[in-house]
Formats: C-alpha cells, sequence, structure tokens
C-alpha cells in the first residue's frame, strides 16, 4: 500500500491571513485511489494544538464549567454564550502542564493529578488543531482564585459548578452545545466517572 506521504504533493502555499492565526491557501496535487493525480485547492487554518479538561467531584457528583461569549458562534445565529470546559492553545508548553495552568487561569481550581483520556481532531476538514483531552478530579480545597481568565487575553469567563446530571441533561437539551465539553460529559458518562 503506498504512503499518504507518497499520494500528496504541495505544489504552492499562499498565507491569505496571519493576523490573529495563520490562514493559507495551499494547492497540492493528490494520487486517487484510480490512479490519476488530480489538482486540488485547500483553505488551512492554523491555530496550534490545544488541551481541554473536565474538572469533576466524585463525591458532591459535580463538574466545574464555564461560560463565555464566542463571537464564532455568534455571527452563526447562536446567542453567543458557550458553556465549555476549561480550555486552551498549547503555545509550545507539554499538554498536561498547560492543561493545568489553564484549569487555574479559567476556574480558580488548582488541580495536580491529571489524566489524558484522549486525543482529536476538531474540525479536520480545514482546521489542523489537534485537542489533547483530560480528567482531574477537584475538591474544596483546590479552589486558589475566582478564575475567570486573564485580563490580557480578553477572557470573562463565568465559573460554573453543575451537578453532573445537570450538565448531562442541559446537554440533551441543547444548552451545552460545545464539541469538547459534549465529548468530556459522554466520556464521564460511558467510564462511569461517578461512580463509588
Amino acid at each position: 500500500m503506498i504512503k499518504t506521504a507518497q499520494r500528496v504533493n504541495i505544489v504552492d502555499a499562499q498565507v491569505l491571513s496571519h493576523d490573529w492565526y495563520l490562514l493559507k491557501k495551499i494547492t497540492f496535487d493528490y494520487l486517487r485511489n484510480n490512479g490519476d493525480w488530480q489538482r486540488q485547492t485547500r483553505e488551512v487554518y492554523d491555530r496550534g494544538n490545544g488541551a481541554a479538561i473536565l474538572l469533576f467531584n466524585r463525591e458532591k457528583r459535580t463538574v466545574v464549567l464555564t461560560r463565555q461569549f464566542r463571537l464564532p458562534v455568534f455571527v452563526n445565529g447562536h446567542d453567543g454564550l458557550l458553556i465549555e470546559v476549561a480550555a486552551g492553545l498549547l503555545e509550545g508548553a507539554a499538554p498536561e502542564q498547560r492543561i493545568r495552568d489553564e484549569a487555574e487561569e479559567e476556574t480558580g481550581y488548582r488541580v495536580h493529578d491529571v489524566k489524558k483520556v484522549f486525543e482529536a481532531y476538531m474540525s479536520p476538514g480545514s482546521v489542523t488543531e489537534k485537542l489533547h483531552f483530560f480528567i482531574a478530579e477537584y475538591d474544596a480545597k483546590s479552589k486558589v482564585s475566582e478564575g475567570g481568565g486573564l485580563e490580557e487575553e480578553t477572557e470573562e469567563l463565568e465559573v460554573l459548578e453543575w451537578g453532573f446530571d445537570e450538565a448531562l441533561a442541559a446537554f440533551h437539551r441543547g444548552e451545552i452545545c460545545d464539541a469538547k465539553t459534549i465529548m468530556l460529559l459522554q466520556y464521564a458518562a460511558m467510564n462511569n466517572l461517578f461512580a463509588r
């Protein structure tokens, strides 16, 4: 079987925007299954890789989530306030360290024992980003600040502590519609994280 790298020949890569993140228009030749080479063009958005974490308290059967404004979903007809797990870009850091820092910045909880549960590409048709997914237990002693994000990153997050069943119900009602959050809530349900 031919390796994918032997089926793809990048012909041109043109930078369309490098304002917030990097958007390129890439022209490439692709060897199809029938043996024909086909020229294709795609736009590829590179914002770096990221990490997301579900903070959960087994004893209380709760999870910590955030609510924040997201412009792209607002312009797509949503009210813009998304309920999400803590998450952020790696920005050159190891996923485990970055997600501990991000969880504290966004939620105010300092967690040490994070467990990686899977990785996933969230929008592989146009975005290069791969997310590393984590879980970690928290308790009252883990709370070190109010959270809410970093002012210099223009973050303004509301920290929510919800019952796990309440969070699942919100997902089923369509109130939680963020993919990374849905995936981690489903992981928790499928793996009985709240079993005693």
